[in-house]
């Protein structure tokens, strides 16, 4: 980026910075694309950061520069009904999060930004339903582990031309980690643990043009799982036992350029090494969402005295059915548990980033737990469950990801007992592009975890949720191999819940 030929400054933080009024940018300054999220009835989040050269690993200038949006009600944005000025800032890697106010309820509308003469791509989002509204009908697709590394994201070419109001992104948006050869694609960078590395790290996943198309078309919704930050840590503990100190900064450094990507409200910008990311939202009285923050407020993982930090199978650990142990953080666990407690919508929805349903390892005396998911939290899982048992909110359903596979399965109050009522009906998605686990030696455990109903690991891709009063039908979408681009997508199987009956049934074949 060059100099314009105007300077002034602007106030941020009590300090004085310089804002470049006219830029010259040495390249396309909206490479990363633009996004919107977070939405609500009456407004929206407009999201883009400038990135003339995002690979390059060399910051911008420390600069404020203007960045002009524009949001309207027709593609070709004439019918502008709002528009703005805001600053990208130096501070916050050059990236904006505006707040649209004043917007109708259950519309879509299409947004645009310019910096000096530069405009970008033209974005599609929509609003919520009115909160008290008779919503009718909602589409919605939920994704998660996109390691860039192991292929294409292939699937993302398909999920921007599916007829849809929203996404939920559930987790591993970017993966750490050191460059590997031999692999489909590679990472540039080092092992991200400073903001530059995870800077750097958004940079390439965003440049993908299928995840920036994804954006573009819909609204996302997104939380995190562990690989935004590091492979399996927890709270203020990482997988390699670092010092919690050390660790921190980290954290700290990550959850910024979290923020710095993702289209997030303000009140989810970072304070410290702090990200308030659990929230709601409600399609009209349709569906309410409770999304979860399953890694900031966890205790340790259970059973790591034999060294080895992070998740494990392990047996015979009593650690695990610990109830002082929480997943959530116990602040959390009262906001969700009151929330199921107060729920009026015709859907209920826990949106989580993992496998919630027990998955016992092996048979007999010799069953094991994998520790970092919900069995290694299994009292957190419990009390969640007990509550939508007193409190019945109508329809509960959880979604997940993280385990890279499909998975349909009953919630139980109690997986031991096969004749347990059904309490809700989960449906976990396969990645994006992450590998999947060995499927032989889950197809094993199936024979001893009879409330799950589907599992499949073989294929990449995506769920497509349709949602009316009286039943939810979710369409496992596919593509069969991301190594190469250009594969097709398919459905691999449908489930429906029909209203008043928990648990899913197989509708195709």
């Amino acid at each position: 980026m060059t100099a314009g030929s105007a300077m002034g400054w602007v106030l941020w933080s009590n300090h004085q910075i310089p804002l470049l009024a006219q830029p010259k940018f040495s390249a396309y300054p909206f490479s990363l694309g633009v996004a919107s999220g977070d939405p609500e009835s009456n407004s929206v989040v407009l999201w883009t950061r400038l990135a003339p050269e995002p690979l390059s690993g060399q910051p911008m200038p420390a600069v404020a520069i203007p960045i002009q949006w524009q949001i309207a009600t027709d593609a070709q944005i004439t019918e502008v009904v709002q528009q703005g000025t805001v600053q990208a800032l130096p501070q916050w890697g050059h990236s904006v999060h505006v707040v649209v106010d004043n917007l109708s309820p259950g519309q879509w509308y299409w947004y645009r930004f310019q910096a000096g003469d530069e405009i970008s791509p033209i974005g599609r989002t929509r609003t919520m339903p009115a909160s008290e509204s008779e919503a009718e009908h909602l589409k919605f697709a939920y994704v998660s582990c996109q390691h860039y590394e192991y292929g294409h994201y292939t699937a993302y070419e398909h999920l921007a031309q599916e007829e849809l109001d929203l996404v939920f992104h559930l987790g591993d948006y970017i993966y750490e980690g050191k460059p590997k050869s031999g692999r489909p694609r590679q990472h540039v960078g080092p092992n991200p643990i400073d903001l530059k590395g995870y800077r750097w790290r958004y940079a390439l996943y965003k440049s993908d043009p299928h995840l920036q198309a994804a954006h573009a078309a819909f609204p996302f919704i997104c939380i995190w799982d562990d690989h935004e930050v590091e492979n399996d840590y927890a709270n203020d503990e990482s997988q390699g036992f670092e010092e919690p100190a050390m660790f921190r900064r980290r954290r700290q450094a990550a959850y910024q350029a979290y923020y710095e990507h993702l289209p997030l409200r303000p009140t989810s910008q970072p304070q410290g090494d702090h990200l308030q990311l659990y929230r709601r939202f409600c399609f009209g009285n349709l569906a309410e969402f409770h999304c979860l923050d399953t890694r900031q407020y966890r205790d340790d993982q259970a059973c790591d005295q034999n060294g080895k930090g992070g998740g494990q199978v392990a047996f015979n650990c009593d650690e695990r059915l610990d109830p002082k142990r929480s997943l959530l953080g116990f602040e959390q666990e009262r906001w969700l548990l009151d929330g199921l407690k107060n729920a009026s919508t015709s859907w209920t929805v826990i949106a989580q980033p993992m496998l919630m349903a027990e998955l016992k390892q092996g048979i007999g005396p010799l069953a094991g737990y994998w520790t970092d998911g919900w069995d290694g939290y299994a009292a957190t899982r419990d009390r969640i469950l007990e509550s939508i048992t007193q409190h019945q909110p109508k329809n509960p359903v959880v979604i997940g990801g993280d385990i890279h596979s499909f998975w349909v399965t009953d919630l139980k109050s109690d997986f031991q007992d096969p004749q347990s009522p059904v309490v809700a009906t989960e449906i976990v998605g396969t990645s994006i592009s992450s590998r999947g686990p060995n499927p032989d030696l889950f197809t094993l455990a199936l024979k001893v975890n009879p409330h799950i109903k589907f599992f499949e690991s073989r294929y990449r891709g995506y769920v497509v949720c349709e949602v009316t009063p009286q039943q939810w039908t979710a369409q496992l979408r596919v593509v069969d191999q991301v190594e190469k681009p250009g594969a097709p997508v398919r459905t691999l199987a449908s489930y429906q819940i029909k209203n008043g009956q928990p648990g899913a049934q197989r509708i195709d074949g």
